[in-house]
């Protein structure tokens, strides 16, 4: 039998988590630093669109005696795409050509090791008090698209840069607030 609007109510010991309370920090290759000064200050205030990564158990179907059971074997990890707001000298936009270009040079279409480019990317949610609730960092991070910006004569709007992002794995930082 449901519960009364009372008992909904009470299930809510505290505020709803926010979508818009959030920030991502991007601790850039090094190597990029040098040829795009392009600070992590900077990218946190510009990502405009995050996501909380999500994690999705690969299975194969196992019949020992009776009907079938789905086995985990594998975790997997999707993208995720980070939206920035692109300042009028177009650095975002640089920064990033910059980062695919150090994964596969343009002019040798030889691929850099991964240490030379994967780094760490941190995502913090906020309750509203602006207190942290939920911290979680990417675990060897590299761009694996830079979208087009349009461009329209009939459109007075700012330009929106996505970056796709893959990663190998990443830890729940704030898990430890649950764990006994």
């Amino acid at each position: 039998m449901p519960g009364s609007i009372a008992d909904f109510k009470s299930s809510f010991v505290s505020d709803v988590a926010r979508a818009n309370r959030f920030d991502v920090t991007i601790i850039p290759p090094t190597t990029l630093l040098t040829l795009i000064p392009v600070t992590p200050k900077k990218l946190s205030y510009r990502c405009e669109v995050s996501q909380l990564p999500g994690r999705t158990l690969a299975t194969v179907d196992r019949k020992t005696y009776g009907p079938i059971e789905k086995m985990p074997y594998i975790s997997t990890y999707n993208d995720i795409d980070l939206s920035f707001i692109v300042d009028g000298d177009m650095s975002i936009k640089y920064f990033f050509d910059a980062w695919l270009d150090l994964v596969n040079p343009k002019s040798t279409n030889n691929f850099n090791y991964k240490d030379d480019y994967s780094t760490s990317i941190l995502i913090n949610q906020y309750n509203v008090d602006n207190s942290l609730t939920y911290n979680v960092e990417l675990i060897d991070a590299w761009p694996i698209s830079v979208n087009q910006l349009d461009l329209d004569w009939s459109n007075d709007g700012v330009h929106k840069l996505t970056v796709t992002f893959a990663y190998t794995k990443w830890f729940n930082n704030s898990i430890t607030n649950y764990l006994v």
